[in-house]
């Protein structure tokens, strides 16, 4: 009778061992997906931010007149010589609504449009869900007078690709960048 319930007793705590190893499984699977999805995020943010940062940077290279054609919460265009050609270039971003992102699962994803010269590229969206430019005089206040802009604030809203646990982690980048040229 003692072997019996020395065996239900090793039986009970083998599966309460058994059930802590798996939930721990579990848990950690879940935490690395986590993980991912955050890391992807920040790296889809950075991507965004740098090729932005490269091309507002050089708003003016090699253009004498005021280099800014439009300057609006969803678009900006520019003159600036992207290439180092020598030659002026016309450089617009303009952020697509979410009927335009049409190879994407989620319907708010949209596409930061990059045309140059009437040459349209539109990358992958990388979650991309929202942006918007703000236009800053010398001072720091906003202004909508091309010729007053000195500073552009662009800031990227970005959530993940895939869900984790069916929910989509997103993440916030804000730059303010000072062309030279400006």
């Amino acid at each position: 009778m003692t072997t019996i319930l020395d065996i239900l007793g090793s039986v009970v705590i083998g599966g309460i061992v058994l059930f802590l190893m798996i939930n721990f499984s579990v848990f950690q699977s879940s935490t690395s997906s986590s993980s991912d999805a955050n890391l992807q995020i920040q790296q889809n943010a950075k991507t965004l931010a740098e090729m932005l940062s490269y091309d507002l940077r050089k708003i003016g290279y090699n253009y004498s007149a005021n280099p800014l054609i439009t300057a609006e919460s969803k678009k900006i265009s520019f003159h600036a010589d992207i290439d180092r050609d020598g030659i002026d270039d016309i450089v617009t971003y303009l952020i697509s609504d979410s009927t335009q992102a049409e190879l994407t699962e989620k319907s708010n994803d949209i596409l930061l449009m990059r045309i140059i010269n009437e040459d349209s590229s539109s990358g992958p969206t990388l979650g991309l869900i929202d942006a918007k430019f703000s236009f800053f005089d010398s001072v720091h206040v906003i202004t909508s007078d091309l010729a007053k802009i000195k500073y552009i604030k662009t800031e990227l809203w970005i959530e993940s690709i895939y869900p984790v646990d069916d929910k989509y982690p997103f993440t916030y980048w804000e730059m303010t960048i000072n062309p030279r040229n400006l």
